[in-house]
């Protein structure tokens, strides 16, 4: 990975500013080991220096093009984890991307992130309500594992989960009490009272997200590409788990969010990354 000098490094980890477009050609082929990343979803979301409205197949051009240089910065055996939902009244987007994006990539694995699941009479997690009589509210999002293949091999119980009947365990001849834990994923927000607490940005994943990706792929000091990295949560998750993060960022004011968050990290110990929440 080139180490030009560049304002924003920290540590590791580089943070650049411009258009995602315009910045991953000045990065070297193949050289990205897990891309994790949520593009605007064309919802008309409040951001700062995007305009969150384009045209459907603009949009779907857009991506395909930002795809395009994401494969040609990933390595032969990298994994590009993509998140993206659509809406109740535009349902059909996220798999028009998937089809277009064949062209690139082999859909490796497609994971269901729910971020508010009710059992029984319980409800656990946040949702945004959804007004009206047509549509349920809207409670998950879609991981799209993309790879160059479809044979990465992948860590699977590095984010696994017990046994829930240990007698499977001598049975089956496991190794140890741990099993896969599927393509669906409970990774809640934490609750906020604020715009503060979430950066002051309209549209941001748990930090568990990108964790549990970069495990997931199960490379040593991966580097980490993020061509949307916002306020920097995938930064954040590749610090926490000790890979190198490349983040590209539209708007100066988030990547310096993402800079000092990076900042508080190194100012502090990263607790430990042994333990999936």
């Amino acid at each position: 990975m080139d180490a030009a000098a560049d304002p924003h490094r920290l540590s590791e980890h580089r943070l650049l500013l411009g258009d995602c477009l315009d910045v991953l050609p000045t990065l070297d082929a193949a050289s990205v080991d897990v891309v994790v990343t949520s593009p605007p979803y064309n919802l008309g979301i409040a951001y700062r220096s995007y305009a969150d409205r384009l045209g459907e197949r603009a949009y779907l051009d857009w991506l395909v093009e930002v795809a395009g240089q994401v494969r040609r910065v990933m390595a032969p055996d990298g994994s590009f984890f993509l998140n993206i939902t659509g809406s109740s009244k535009a349902p059909w987007l996220p798999f028009e991307l998937i089809v277009r994006l064949r062209n690139l990539f082999v859909l490796q694995n497609h994971i269901t992130w729910i971020k508010s699941v009710a059992i029984g009479e319980d409800s656990v997690g946040h949702f945004k309500p959804v007004g009206g009589k047509r549509f349920l509210h809207h409670n998950h999002e879609h991981i799209f594992h993309l790879t160059l293949s479809g044979e990465v091999q992948l860590d699977r119980l590095a984010i696994g989960v017990p046994f829930k009947d240990k007698s499977n365990i001598a049975r089956r001849g496991h190794a140890q009490d741990m099993r896969c834990r599927g393509n669906t994923w409970f990774i809640p927000y934490e609750t906020v009272k604020s715009r503060a607490q979430k950066f002051h940005h309209p549209s941001t994943f748990p930090v568990d997200l990108p964790r549990w990706c970069i495990r997931l792929h199960g490379k040593p000091d991966a580097w980490v590409l993020d061509p949307f990295m916002g306020t920097g949560t995938t930064m954040v998750a590749a610090a926490m788990e000790g890979a190198r993060g490349i983040g590209i960022e539209l708007d100066p004011t988030y990547l310096a969010i993402a800079r000092e968050r990076l900042g508080d990290l190194d100012k502090t110990s990263l607790g430990d990354s042994g333990d999936i929440d």
